[in-house]
């Protein structure tokens, strides 16, 4: 009797459509991005400050994942974006085959940015590619400074990382360095970007290299 890897062969599925998406995204020149977090740790305001910003200069479209509501949708179409709510049914994560679907209903010929918000989870969506050009994780202080040590996994798979909520640094118990020292532990070359959403504080550096990339993805003319 032969075993089959189900979860092997899951996963190399998901991967091939991934790389559909990729090479979707990249005929229409548009510079992608998943967002990972956990619940609260400010996903979706880091969204509706990055929509309001370069939505002066680019086109930007949002897709949110969430298990239910349109709540995180609506911010972001508040925030001016043309914005799309994927309801997993309960699912912890998004994966290539929504990303599929929920790119048909997009017309990207007029999108520069899209902004995919995963579903707030720090194991699930770790595992799941979707074709996008960057997976960003935003980490906040009242998390804990243990994080790079206990979800090992999702700090190792990132290109970049958004510190959020650094304002609250003077009033909760979190060890910078120790913290740093766990995500360089995993991720040696990790670009880092400390900001407060709410303050606006370290916003800028995060702004300027969102915008560099809209550019390289464009098209050479």
């Amino acid at each position: 009797m032969k075993t089959i890897p189900v979860i092997e062969n899951i996963l190399s599925a998901n991967d091939r459509l991934a790389l559909a998406n990729r090479n979707l995204l990249d005929t229409h020149g548009v510079f992608s991005i998943n967002l990972m977090a956990s619940p609260g740790a400010g996903k979706t305001s880091l969204v509706e400050n990055t929509v309001r910003e370069l939505a002066k200069d680019f086109r930007v479209a949002v897709i949110d994942g969430d298990i239910a509501t349109s709540i995180d949708a609506d911010r972001a179409a508040a925030a001016g974006a043309q914005a799309l709510q994927i309801n997993t049914g309960g699912d912890c994560h998004l994966d290539a085959v929504m990303l599929v679907d929920a790119l048909q209903k997009i017309d990207l010929s007029k999108v520069d940015l899209l902004i995919v918000e995963n579903v707030g989870n720090l194991v699930c969506p770790a595992n799941f590619k979707l074709g996008t050009h960057k997976n960003i994780l935003v980490a906040s202080i009242p998390e804990g400074d243990d994080k790079p040590y206990k979800y090992p996994g999702i700090y190792r798979g990132v290109d970049a990382l958004v510190v959020n909520k650094i304002d609250l640094l003077p009033y909760v118990p979190f060890r910078m360095d120790y913290f740093t020292r766990g995500v360089e532990i995993l991720n040696p070359e990790l670009l880092s970007f400390p900001m407060s959403c709410k303050t606006q504080e370290g916003m800028i550096p995060w702004y300027n290299w969102i915008r560099e990339n809209i550019r390289l993805a464009r098209p050479a003319v």
